[in-house]
């Protein structure tokens, strides 16, 4: 069976920098399950699953526009240090905006805080090692709600 539209893939991955740095992998865990198109993944990652089968080993290359996106100078913002209530502030630091979106401090000042609405990887390409664990139909209920149930997924 191949990963298509509708269908509930298992895989392994590596996800590395353009320096060979690994930033984030499945090693030692779980396969990450998904529903294949229904934008759970990131664009690129998801196109390059499209059509493989269980066993496939093989490595996707991700442009950082089907990735996080290019980096948005407007994403970044200078806020009154007073925004945050009193509370210290330190650099690296992530709050949830009051529309939801998560930023970054990545400045400290007197009075002042510079935060970054930007994904962490946002600019970058992206290289996935992928394999192919397990493909399998996705159930009415997933394909409604349009995630995995189940192991690997979300249980109501």
């Amino acid at each position: 069976m191949q990963i298509s539209k509708h269908k509930v893939a298992g895989i392994h991955y590596t996800l590395r920098d353009n320096d060979g740095n690994i930033l984030d992998s499945s090693e030692g865990r779980d396969p990450l399950y998904y529903l294949h198109g229904e934008g759970n993944l990131i664009p690129g990652m998801e196109n390059g699953l499209d059509g493989k089968s269980p066993g496939d080993k093989f490595q996707i290359k991700v442009p950082a526009e089907e990735g996080y996106g290019v980096r948005d100078p407007q994403m970044i913002q200078t806020v009154p240090k007073s925004a945050f209530g009193g509370q210290t502030v330190q650099v690296g630091m992530q709050f949830q905006t009051n529309h939801g979106q998560v930023v970054t401090v990545t400045e400290v000042g007197a009075d002042s805080v510079t935060i970054d609405g930007n994904h962490q990887l946002a600019g970058q390409e992206l290289n996935f090692d992928v394999e192919v664990i397990e493909v399998r139909d996705a159930t009415n209920e997933e394909v409604m709600h349009k995630h995995v149930h189940g192991p690997g997924g979300h249980h109501h």
